[in-house]
């Protein structure tokens, strides 16, 4: 089937994919000052409830790379994303601080399934056209970041309770994978029937998962806790409470569709460096001055300096030698994605601490460690 479906076509479907998890995630992320006054969180209340989603994600890493390596990442992805748009739909409906847990868990677990079969799914494409465009895809996912945040900000305005908006939206993106099912690979369907659940990465794969970590520790926090920073510190601006997330993911989306052929030009290297520079540049001006716009564009410079950085070790862990490119993305996630458990949790217990403003500094080490790992990292 695939055999008479041109490339542009596949890179659509996959595009479509990327696009979806990015739109459904900030529906989610964009909403969570609203469930934190519903259920009287406080910071580190919403902090251990934050834990759920990456928790979800990590229990499922290895079996995500073995679904893929075993049924097809075709399947896998629209099985994935199916599971995720109803989690969203469950999560409006919660009646209670539990089931809201249960279905972040849930959502974790398909949506980190998704990303490895979607991932996989663009290596592929990324072979037929013989260049870099995985930054591309990566594109896809902060633009959906982006119009997620933008729309649930337009809800939130028209005074629209989670419970419709989520319906909307889940129901809607239902669509997605049943419409892009026939234009996906197939190509890697039992590719390895014999494969474990989990093979330990290498050296080489070990240093992407380390910089992978420190991007996505910093991502997952920007996600849940950027709202919420403009809506304690500056409560005079709360309906532009998702502004600062939007303008995150704008400018991830900007700096990955310019990825590929920045990084034809610059190198791997520098880009490391010169993102890590920026991102904590960006964290730094939000916090050290609460105002709007000046937030605003702190997140956003958060966003290019982190952006093209994930596009980068997938690449390369999907060029792994050793294994498959789904285990070798994997193995690299696995290790990226303690970041991600456990960024939004350890700026909430520090903020509980000490305060938000404080606890976003950690955000600076973070970039900073990027640009000190860069020349040792090998990203080729």
């Amino acid at each position: 089937m695939s055999s008479v479906i041109t490339p542009a076509k596949h890179r659509i479907a996959v595009s479509s994919l990327f696009l979806l998890n990015g739109f459904v995630f900030a529906s989610w992320a964009a909403r969570i000052p609203y469930f934190q006054e519903h259920f009287q969180l406080n910071n580190g209340q919403l902090g251990s409830l934050l834990l759920c989603l990456p928790i979800g994600s990590m229990l499922v890493l290895p079996l995500a790379g073995w679904l893929s390596t075993r049924f097809g990442s075709r399947m896998t992805a629209v099985l994935g994303a199916a599971v995720y748009c109803f989690c969203l739909i469950w999560i409006g409906f919660a009646p209670a601080i539990f089931w809201l847990g249960a279905a972040l868990i849930t959502m974790g677990a398909s949506g980190n399934i998704l990303n490895i079969a979607e991932n996989t799914q663009g290596i592929l494409v990324e072979g037929l056209y013989g260049r870099p465009i995985l930054s591309s895809f990566h594109g896809m996912f902060s633009l959906g970041g982006m119009l997620g945040a933008a729309f649930t900000g337009l809800m939130i305005g028209l005074h629209v309770l989670p419970i419709y908006n989520f319906l909307g939206v889940g129901l809607i993106c239902l669509f997605v994978p049943l419409l892009t099912t026939r234009y996906l690979f197939i190509s890697d369907f039992g590719a390895a029937t014999d494969q474990p659940l989990f093979v330990m990465p290498d050296s080489g794969l070990l240093k992407l998962g380390v910089i992978a970590l420190c991007v996505m520790m910093g991502e997952g926090a920007m996600a849940d806790w950027s709202s919420v920073y403009v809506r304690q510190y500056m409560p005079s601006h709360i309906t532009l409470a998702t502004a600062g997330y939007t303008s995150f993911s704008l400018a991830m989306a900007i700096g990955r569709f310019n990825g590929d052929w920045v990084t034809a030009r610059l190198g791997a290297t520098k880009i490391l460096y010169l993102g890590g520079i920026v991102a904590a540049t960006g964290i730094l001006l939000a916090v050290l001055f609460p105002i709007i716009w000046v937030v605003i564009i702190g997140f956003a410079c958060v966003g290019t300096g982190f952006s093209i950085v994930v596009p980068l070790v997938y690449s390369s862990a999907g060029r792994s030698k050793t294994m498959p490119a789904s285990m070798a993305l994997a193995a690299v996630t696995t290790v990226g994605f303690l970041g991600f458990l456990a960024g939004p949790p350890l700026i909430g217990f520090t903020a509980q601490l000490i305060s938000l403003r404080g606890a976003l500094l950690i955000l600076v080490v973070l970039a900073a460690i990027i640009s000190l790992f860069s020349k040792s990292a090998s990203v080729k």
